[in-house]
């Protein structure tokens, strides 16, 4: 009996991956190494100016807010003109979907100064924006300077998002997953992942060494797995959902008017920022404790920590961060997200005898899950940032609860749309999600019609009908219809 052929061994393949593997240890590490310098001295920076202005009196944010609005607004236009001369987009979408890695690298200052100057006044945003945008044009200067080809300025790109992400949150898997989840709805570049993680880990190591504090916080929960308490959190899971649903279309809204007020009205652009600063400290005088003001770290702590909080807690501070980017300052919008979600899930919790504590946690990870559309970064954030003890079950029921229930929205509009998140619904691919409308599958119209042409009436309860010679007669129009 004749045995088969051997198969023959490609000793080309893995040479192939192991100079893959040592490119990117060498060209992610470096990366990582200027990205957290890079972020350090920035949230060093930021850190000294919000300490000079975190117990302002309230009358100190009705001249600081609109002059910081103004001087959001002054830069924004430099930033526009400068991109206008150069014609590259500065987005970290763009630059990986649309530019081949390359970012304009002369405007990169621009936006972590106008963060710390958005921060510094009170104004409701985060401080992760500036610096996934620093990682990223940071990157796409080494790809420049290394002469890389647009697909390795792609992955490079992606590598300082992810390290930017990592050195602000102290999450240094989670940080790297993020920068590449974000990318697109329902798909993930395996092939970035490597890069991202050295990226990731390298600026988290470089910014303990240069001394950014990391806080870990400690959640008691049962420490034996409980189906029934499972189920509750994907119910606070699904709330968020509805949260982060309201925090995503509020912010819209209040863009969009902002938009049509400055077209209809020809007001100098600068002058909406200035008159989203009056609105804030109108807003703080009078209705919302100053506490949702700036970064609200201190809020999410006291949630975290068990402390009752309101329910409208989390509207408050969508209101305030709505106004704040939708007017046209700049700043982050995750750091927002850990507010909103630890508020909210400390409210709710009571609702389905949850521990407050634990209800923040759940929150949280669910809220930052929906609105970024990022449930495995979520997941994992929460494991980095509770140590496990929150438990991944249940961090990971109520996360992608919350992804599924804010449907096909986001708080990046050139997010791109890789899958439907149903099977009943239908998107185009690589379409921003700003730009594209959902629409129902084609199986779930055709049962929809059926049912109608039948002369089913689902609004007066499944399974009732209609009289006899009504259906008929709905059936003899509806079968002349194609």
């Amino acid at each position: 009996m004749k045995l088969p052929p051997a198969p023959r061994i490609d000793l080309l393949e893995p040479a192939v991956m192991l100079a893959t593997v040592l490119q990117w240890l060498i060209l992610a590490s470096l990366t990582g190494l200027v990205v957290g310098v890079g972020t350090s001295l920035f949230l060093h920076t930021l850190f000294f100016a919000t300490g000079r202005t975190q117990s302002m009196p309230l009358w100190a944010y009705w001249v600081l807010l609109p002059l910081a609005g103004l001087a959001n607004g002054l830069l924004m236009s430099y930033a526009r003109r400068g991109l206008e001369a150069c014609g590259l987009k500065d987005s970290i979408f763009a630059a990986v979907h649309e530019q081949g890695g390359r970012m304009p690298w002369r405007t990169l200052w621009i936006k972590p100064v106008a963060a710390v100057i958005t921060l510094a006044s009170g104004g409701s945003a985060g401080k992760e924006g500036p610096c996934s945008h620093l990682g990223a044009s940071l990157a796409a200067v080494i790809g420049q300077v290394f002469r890389l080809n647009a697909d390795l300025r792609q992955r490079i790109v992606a590598c300082g998002v992810s390290a930017g992400f990592a050195s602000v949150f102290g999450t240094p898997i989670a940080g790297a997953l993020y920068g590449v989840e974000m990318l697109i709805i329902g798909r993930i570049r395996h092939d970035f992942l490597f890069p991202a993680l050295i990226a990731g880990v390298t600026a988290y190591q470089v910014s303990r060494a240069l001394g950014i504090p990391y806080e870990h916080y400690a959640v008691d929960v049962l420490p034996v797995f409980s189906e029934s308490l499972f189920l509750r959190t994907i119910l606070v899971g699904m709330l968020c959902g509805l949260v982060s649903r309201v925090f995503v279309d509020l912010i819209y809204a209040v863009r969009n008017a902002c938009q049509r007020l400055q077209a209809r009205w020809a007001v100098w652009p600068p002058l909406m920022p200035l008159a989203g600063g009056l609105v804030l400290a109108l807003l703080v005088s009078v209705a919302i404790p100053s506490d949702y003001l700036g970064l609200s770290l201190p809020l999410m702590d006291r949630a975290l920590a068990g402390e009752a909080m309101p329910y409208a807690g989390f509207l408050w501070k969508t209101i305030l961060v709505a106004v704040t980017l939708g007017s046209g300052f700049y700043g982050g919008i995750v750091t927002p997200q850990f507010v909103i979600g630890a508020v909210a899930g400390n409210a709710f919790a009571h609702l389905f005898g949850i521990s407050p504590a634990l209800g923040a946690a759940v929150g949280l990870v669910s809220v930052v899950a929906a609105a970024s559309n990022t449930p495995l970064a979520a997941i994992l954030m929460g494991v980095e940032l509770f140590g496990g003890v929150v438990g991944t079950l249940y961090a990971a029921g109520s996360a992608i609860a919350a992804y599924l229930i804010i449907g096909h929205r986001s708080v990046y509009p050139d997010q791109r749309l890789g899958h439907a998140k149903s099977s009943w619904m239908r998107v185009r691919p690589d379409i921003p999600v700003g730009q594209e409308k959902t629409h129902l599958s084609y199986g779930l119209l055709k049962s929809w019609r059926q049912m109608r042409k039948r002369g089913w009436r689902p609004w007066l309860g499944l399974g009732r009908r209609v009289t006899d010679g009504r259906a008929a007669d709905e059936k003899g129009r509806g079968d002349g219809q194609p």
